[in-house]
């Protein structure tokens, strides 16, 4: 069976990529910092378990003890979504950003993912079919008219700029293992209501925006690689 895990899948579109996956038949493993959450979310999900540890993609620690309990119990992995990232700041503007602030979330979108990456990346290896999908945004593209960086006067920078780096991240890695079987693609969901009330301000439902993450997950072996898309169409970053 193809087993994936999604980090912060607790709730908003972590949990409903983890049960568009799981209703595909996927053994999904939910993560959470708290794994209390993890096992709540697990239980809404048919086909769904909870990583028995925390994860906080910030902490190396935290992050190889999660990858050992992962290997101990379940001996591979076959798709990796990193979607935990840092929340932005939507007023935080670049000359006048608190850098502080802005270390701590690049800590998370950027370098949170990259250590996923390396401590998961020996199980993926032993897959036949492995993936790896970035949850991105747009709002790290020069090109996308919707969220790009042109678009709202430099707001959301540390949002921004981490959501650039990571499609460089997810570029640069698809090139390193473009002779393996794993691939690798970025994907922006869209503005997606994680919050009671978004709706309002025009973003869409999490099970409108799941399905982008999903198709990336499950992409053939001849499917695209170093990729950014958005609703399974390549997106210019």
């Amino acid at each position: 069976m193809t087993t994936a895990l999604v980090t912060a899948a607790a709730r908003g579109i972590g949990e409903e990529v983890a049960r568009q996956l799981a209703r595909l038949g996927t053994h999904v493993v939910i993560t959470a910092r708290d794994p209390a959450d993890a096992a709540a979310a697990a239980e809404r999900i048919d086909g769904a378990e909870a990583m028995p540890v925390g994860v906080d993609i910030a902490d190396q620690a935290s992050v190889d003890t999660a990858a050992q309990a992962f290997a101990d119990r379940w001996g591979h992995l076959d798709i990796l979504i990193n979607n935990a990232a840092a929340h932005p700041d939507r007023d935080e503007t670049p000359s006048q950003a608190n850098l502080a602030a802005a270390t701590d979330a690049l800590r998370v979108t950027l370098f949170g993912t990259w250590r996923m990456t390396q401590a998961f990346l020996p199980l993926l290896r032993r897959s036949s079919h492995p993936r790896i999908v970035n949850v991105s945004s747009g709002a790290g593209s020069h090109t996308d008219e919707q969220y790009g960086f042109p678009v709202f006067g430099g707001a959301a920078a540390s949002h921004a700029i981490g959501k650039a780096a990571l499609n460089a991240f997810t570029a640069v890695l698809a090139a390193e293992l473009s002779d393996t079987p794993v691939i690798v693609n970025a994907v922006c969901p869209g503005v997606t209501a994680t919050v009671p009330g978004a709706e309002a301000f025009g973003a869409r439902p999490v099970e409108e925006s799941a399905p982008g993450v999903v198709w990336a997950a499950t992409l053939p072996d001849d499917g695209p690689r170093g990729g950014f898309f958005r609703d399974a169409q390549p997106l210019g970053w």
